[in-house]
């Protein structure tokens, strides 16, 4: 498949899921969506589909990794799919996981909702921001969902 058709498929596949953790985190079809690990299958597909093609090359940087050999790897149109599939597709997971650890220790949602908004664009950022806030804030108990 089309490198440039797989890099434009990826985020949106990705979007419902952050939409439904930004938008309505308390919705009862949030938390057992974003409950499943397999939020992510639909963008590794993705990264499966980019993959593949140059999984020779792949593999050589993965075991013999220098930069180098990761720049020509990642600048080439099918490389930089496949990473950007790859970073989407943990990105969300990274996000799944604080928005159900938020939940549990009763953050509140318009506090969990930059923090995810900043995950999705700048991940690193976005994950280490909750780390520090899961420091600050004190455990509540969360008010008990509605059945």
């Amino acid at each position: 498949m089309d490198p440039q058709t797989l890099f434009a498929v990826a985020f949106p596949l990705a979007v419902p899921f952050w939409l439904l953790m930004v938008v309505a985190p308390g919705w009862s079809v949030t938390r057992r969506v974003i409950g499943s690990p397999l939020i992510a299958v639909p963008v590794l597909a993705v990264y499966v589909l980019a993959l593949l093609p140059q999984i020779g090359q792949y593999w050589a940087a993965m075991t013999g990794p220098s930069l180098p050999l990761l720049t020509d790897l990642f600048g080439a149109p099918a490389g930089a799919t496949a990473i950007w599939a790859h970073l989407i597709g943990y990105d969300l997971l990274v996000g799944a996981w604080m928005y159900r650890d938020a939940r549990e220790r009763g953050v509140p949602a318009l506090v969990m909702a930059p923090v995810l908004v900043l995950t999705v664009l700048l991940s690193p950022l976005g994950l280490l921001s909750y780390l520090l806030l899961r420091t600050v804030l004190p455990v509540r108990t969360p008010a008990p969902a509605p059945a």
